[in-house]
């Protein structure tokens, strides 16, 4: 069955406290798509963050004097800095125009994860708004799939992906940052290659290859299709939770 990603339609501008759910129904309706039993929903992070009022006004935020000292280090705004401390486990690099961290849900990234792009609020034209990553976006994919399942009867899976850098290539790819209903790995040692030979080491990280194939339809600039139907993934659908994508820090070689 070949693999089809269909970009959702007229989905509007997200605010805080949207339903994001009956929006993604609508969306569906106007698309012309039926869910199907074993289709996925890829969500990009902004909209769940948006939809769950992560939108932080600037004007709000007074930096720390640790705040400031990495301000001036990386030419970068104080008050984003105390929001990047503030989300994350740990400051691992520092250079100018980026913070690499260890963020709260584990996962290693820069500046926490936090976006200016995109991103507006209500209220002044002076006023500036960042958006955080979700609070835990395994719960927030599991709430959206439960509700939707609810509404349509069809078992399918939920993922939330956002676009991250790697160390070791350049451009941005999207990669999975929550899920529910899809497993995240594929454990193949001990299966057989066409030579019959044994795979020793084979892990499969399939929730973030289909992440970067969604986000080949989802964009990362203006960002006008924050959500797609994926139909004919390879793999059978079953329960899979970001932790399992994330190397604990003993297997980390880069840190």
């Amino acid at each position: 069955m070949p693999l089809t990603i269909t970009p959702l339609l007229n989905i509007p501008i997200i605010h805080q406290a949207d339903n994001l759910v009956n929006i993604l129904i609508q969306s569906l309706i106007e698309t012309s798509v039926e869910l199907e039993d074993n289709d996925i929903l890829v969500l990009a992070q902004k909209i769940v963050s948006k939809a769950e009022g992560r939108m932080v006004n600037l004007a709000t935020v007074i930096p720390s004097s640790r705040a400031i000292e990495l301000a001036q280090q990386t030419e970068k705004d104080a008050r984003v800095i105390e929001l990047i401390l503030q989300e994350s486990n740990e400051i691992l690099r520092v250079r100018s125009g980026a913070i690499i961290v260890e963020h709260k849900l584990g996962f290693v990234c820069a500046n926490a994860g936090i976006d200016h792009s995109n991103v507006a609020g209500d209220g002044s034209s002076n006023e500036e708004f960042v958006l955080l990553l979700p609070i835990d976006p395994d719960e927030s994919a599991k709430n959206i799939r439960a509700e939707i399942q609810q509404q349509t009867g069809k078992k399918i899976g939920v993922m939330i992906i956002d676009s991250h850098g790697r160390a070791w290539r350049n451009g941005t790819v999207g990669l999975c940052i929550g899920l529910s209903g899809i497993p995240a790995v594929i454990d193949e040692r001990g299966w057989k290659d066409l030579f019959g030979y044994t795979l020793k080491v084979t892990v499969v990280g399939i929730a973030d290859e289909l992440a970067a194939a969604a986000s080949l339809m989802m964009g990362q600039a203006a960002e006008g299709t924050p959500a797609v139907v994926v139909r004919g993934f390879p793999y059978p659908l079953g329960e899979g939770t970001l932790k399992e994508m994330i190397r604990t820090k003993d297997q980390d070689m880069f840190r």
